[in-house]
């Protein structure tokens, strides 16, 4: 199965909590790396999602640390979109 990861940077205006992450983060950017698997037997090259990961500074008492967590993806996009709609 040949799998491939996209890595993109995600910014958050206010601090953000993430279903599955068990901490409020702050607000700043982050790193999102999405791990997909190409699904075989099609005519066309076609790749499906397998995990969503962020990387966040590590936990007290170890902040200067970073951790790779996975999250769903529908969870960053409702975090996202919570992020977004957000008064200034």
């Amino acid at each position: 199965m040949m799998t491939r990861s996209r890595r993109e940077i995600v910014t958050f205006k206010h601090p953000v909590q993430i279903k599955g992450i068990d901490r409020q983060l702050p607000a700043g950017s982050y790193e999102v790396v999405t791990d997909e698997e190409l699904i075989e037997g099609l005519s066309f090259p076609c790749y499906r999602r397998v995990a969503t990961m962020i990387m966040v500074p590590g936990a007290p008492p170890h902040q200067a640390s970073m951790q790779m967590l996975t999250i769903g993806s529908l969870d960053l996009a409702d975090a996202q979109h919570h992020d977004a709609s957000q008064l200034p």
